[in-house]
Order: C-alpha cells, then structure tokens, then sequence
C-alpha cells in the first residue's frame, strides 16, 4: 500500500504539471482505501486498440476507435492528471478523447470524470440514472451506500443511453449493457476488439458488489427493486460474449487487471450471486 502523501505527490508529478490545490475538481477524496485504489501502475495494451491507463484498484480503460478515442471511468477526482499521464505515455493526445463512459454515479469511479471532461473536452455518457447522480456529486436518495455521505464534483452536461443503445465512433461500435443492483443506475459497456482478422468481445463491467451503508437491508421493502436487478444484471451478464473482462474494480476478475478466463463474466456474476445470498440469509437470520 502507498502512503496518501506521496501518492499525491506521484498524482501531481505525472500529468505534466502540478495541479493546483485550489482546482476544485481534483481535491482529493481521502478514504481508507484511497492509496489502495490508485496504486500507480503503467499503462498497456489489453488487446487490439483497448488499452489499460488506471490503476492498482480501480479500472480505466482507453479505446481508439480510430475518429477518437473512449475513455470508460473516471476513477477518484485527484486519479484525472495520472489517467491523462497515462494515455500520454501510450502516445495518445488526452484531446483526441471524444467521449467518457460512466459505470456507476460513485466517487470512486465516477469522482474524475469532470475533470476529465474539463481536460479533453469530452462527452460523459451514463444511464438515465446514472446521468442523475453524475449532475448531482452525490448519492441517489434510494442507494444503499447514502449512508456513508460525501460528494464528489458534479458533471454538468451528460448524455445518456438506454440498455441496448449503442455509441459509434471510427471503426467501434460500444453497446450499453445495464446492470442495476449495486446502484439502479450501474451501466456496464462492451465492444469489440481485434488484430486483423481477430476479435475478441471486451466487457467493462459496472461493479456488482452486494455492498451498503450500516443499516440498510436489502430485505426491506426499499431493496426489492435492487434484487430485480441484480438478478436481471446476472442473467445479462451469463448472456454476454465475452472474451475479455474488465472490471471497475480489478480484485473483482482475481489476479491482474483484466481476465481472459472462458467463463470470466459467469463467474463475475456468479460471485455476486453467492455474496447476495449470503447477505440476505444474514438479513433474515438477524445478523445484520
């Protein structure tokens, strides 16, 4: 684990320049998990034009589509000048990127992208739920985690897509996928990738974490419309080719950023499946 103040530090030094402390889309949200989730670790190729510029504990990935370039999640607000760093160091310009796809409205994943968007000149596209919680920096009044507080810097302008839209750009076409259940607004995306003539079906998945602030239940009458969805989320999720997975969070896929498994969006799903039964037994039984 890194210690917060020089990852600050590191943040600060690879973008080029130092960012102001004043910016107030890059102050940094501090948890404890916060040098965790931004260990720095260098950029890659995945496959194709699909590349990796996140970090340690939180996913972001780049796409040249050939007319511009994708760019899905924003990781925390003081991740923005390191996510730019990197895809310098693949010899992109930050300029070329077109549009910012958004997972989920939460700090983690979703506190850089006005930055981001500041920065480049981007387009932030999420859900219609999603769009709500990114124009506001905050929680939805119906998600689980409200109850752990906090705002991050909101987006002003979002463009929203529905389940099964699709977004063009160049030579890639990205298909929205929701997959409610950790929030109503989680959108997972996927696309294609290939090598001449060989293509693999890349899946950036929304995180599916059975998670929420201290007294919430997922038994209650509030948390019904979240069980639909996860078991909405789950059923998509065994559906979708998927050659590649990229998870928001890179612990969720085992060891290493990405997973090429036969089965990796299955067990993703799966896992979450057993994590929410296991929730719910707890609910029932007492325990929580």
């Amino acid at each position: 684990m890194i210690e917060a103040i020089g990852l600050f530090a590191w943040l600060a030094g690879v973008g080029g320049a130092p960012v102001p402390a004043t910016d107030p889309l890059t102050q940094p949200i501090e948890t404890s998990r916060s040098a965790e989730w931004l260990a720095p670790v260098k950029p890659e190729k995945i496959f194709g034009k699909t590349y990796a510029v996140g970090f340690g504990g939180l996913s972001v990935a780049l796409i040249d589509t050939g007319k511009g370039l994708v760019l899905v999640d924003g990781a925390l607000p003081q991740a923005a000048p390191a996510i730019l760093a990197n895809v310098r160091k693949l010899g992109f310009d930050p300029k070329d990127i077109k549009y910012i796809l958004s997972t989920e409205p939460h700090f983690d994943h979703a506190g850089g992208l006005a930055a981001l968007a500041r920065d480049t000149g981007a387009t932030v596209i999420a859900s219609e739920r999603g769009a709500e919680g990114l124009r506001s920096g905050r929680h939805a009044a119906d998600d689980p985690q409200l109850g752990y507080g906090g705002n991050w810097p909101a987006v002003a302008n979002v463009r929203t897509l529905k389940d099964g839209e699709v977004l063009r750009l160049g030579k890639t076409a990205i298909t929205a996928v929701a997959t409610p259940g950790h929030t109503m607004g989680s959108m997972s995306w996927t696309w294609q990738a290939c090598e001449g003539k060989r293509c693999k079906s890349v899946v950036f998945a929304a995180s599916l974490n059975p998670v929420s602030a201290e007294g919430y239940r997922f038994t209650a009458k509030a948390g019904a419309p979240f069980l639909k969805g996860f078991e909405a989320s789950y059923r998509k999720m065994n559906a979708l080719p998927c050659d590649i997975l990229i998870a928001a969070h890179p612990d969720n896929v085992g060891d290493g950023r990405y997973s090429e498994k036969p089965d990796a969006c299955r067990a993703y799903a799966d896992r979450s499946r057993k994590a929410l039964a296991k929730r719910l037994a707890e609910e029932r039984a007492g325990a929580r």
